[in-house]
């Protein structure tokens, strides 16, 4: 309330007895980094990485990045198992896990964390390529030309050869078993 009004300012009109409230275009004063980075992480998970590239533009002198990211961390504000589960959980309805992980390295995620997520991801993905597969196509393939242009789709999501032999089996198995 105090900053609206500070921002108003109370003008005469023309007929010198009415009072009218104009808003002046002043510039808010920037946020510091640390509510800067608060704000990014209330909207959705970042990695470190990502969060350090996205304050890297506001830093100013004195500013240490390092130092907000290591404070964030031990507040739990920021958190690499949650970031890569969050990836993990957005991605996987769509994407192979080759994709996946080579997203997860991109944004520096490295080590334990990655292995974790691999054993959980690998057993299922042949059920979500078959997913994928059956969104995409309403039909088996036709012929060698159909079914070669199908798998090139699973590929560039990021499945693996096996999930994708897998997925033509179990695609439309179930409209097999109706008929």
């Amino acid at each position: 309330m105090l900053i609206s009004l500070c921002r108003a300012v109370l003008a005469v009109s023309e007929r010198g007895n009415t009072a009218v409230l104009q808003v002046r275009n002043m510039p808010r004063p920037p946020i510091s980094l640390k509510a800067r980075a608060l704000k990014y992480l209330s909207s959705r998970e970042h990695s470190r990485l990502e969060l350090a590239r996205k304050l890297a533009p506001y830093a100013q002198e004195g500013d240490d990045i390092e130092a907000l990211l290591q404070w964030l961390e031990q507040s739990r504000f920021l958190s690499q198992e949650r970031f890569s589960e969050s990836l993990v959980h957005r991605r996987s309805a769509r994407y192979g896990n080759q994709r996946i992980f080579s997203e997860l390295h991109g944004h520096g995620i490295e080590g334990e964390a990655i292995a974790e997520l691999k054993a959980d991801l690998a057993a299922g993905e042949g059920e979500r390529a078959a997913q994928v597969l059956r969104r995409k196509y309403d039909a088996p393939p036709a012929d060698a030309e159909t079914r070669a242009k199908q798998m090139r789709f699973l590929q560039q999501r990021g499945f693996s050869h096996r999930s994708i032999r897998e997925a033509f089996q179990k695609a439309w198995a179930d409209d097999e078993d109706a008929l």
